[in-house]
């Protein structure tokens, strides 16, 4: 990936931060349920994740701890979802499990990129393509799939709905779209 897309899309991913933020300091989460909160946080938590792998200037957090973190992510959304029955918890923990993928079977051999996460600089494949092929399956048909919600949600009375499902169909060509250009 060129540094000039590589910034684009980081910029891109920043602004995307400010809908989730909104919500967060906005939203009656008594009213609306904690699951409702989680999810929002997730989502930040997700944005800010892409903003890292993306950015060229790597991030203020090495790969092993983006590790963890995605990882009690991807398991506390799993568990919500095996719970709950959740579809909202069970994309949160599908998409932290694909970023944890991205972080893990990237190369980290050699002095590349440090401990940083720097995928942007990376000229190199992430291992096991097909688990990444069947991710960008997913992740483009949830960002179809959301962006035509989202259409339809523009009167919705539910506070932040439509913000909310925006950000899930910029999220899920966002994570495509990483996941298509490494394998």
């Amino acid at each position: 990936m060129s540094v000039p897309v590589a910034w684009l899309l980081t910029a891109l991913f920043v602004v995307l931060a400010l809908p989730c933020v909104l919500r967060l300091v906005r939203l009656d989460y008594v009213r609306l349920g904690n699951r409702v909160r989680d999810g929002d946080l997730a989502e930040l938590l997700l944005v800010v994740a892409m903003v890292a792998m993306l950015s060229p200037v790597g991030g203020p957090i090495p790969a092993a701890g983006w590790q963890a973190i995605l990882l009690l992510t991807a398991g506390w959304f799993g568990y919500a979802a095996w719970r709950h029955r959740s579809h909202g918890c069970a994309h949160h923990a599908l998409s932290a499990a694909a970023m944890l993928y991205m972080v893990t079977a990237m190369p980290h051999g050699g002095m590349v990129h440090g401990p940083w996460l720097t995928m942007s600089t990376m000229d190199t494949r992430l291992a096991w393509p097909v688990v990444g092929v069947v991710a960008v399956g997913y992740f483009a048909a949830d960002a179809v799939r959301s962006g035509v919600v989202a259409t339809r949600l523009r009167g919705a009375t539910v506070p932040g709905q439509v913000s909310r499902t925006w950000c899930r169909a910029a999220m899920g060509a966002g994570m495509g779209w990483m996941l298509l250009a490494a394998v």
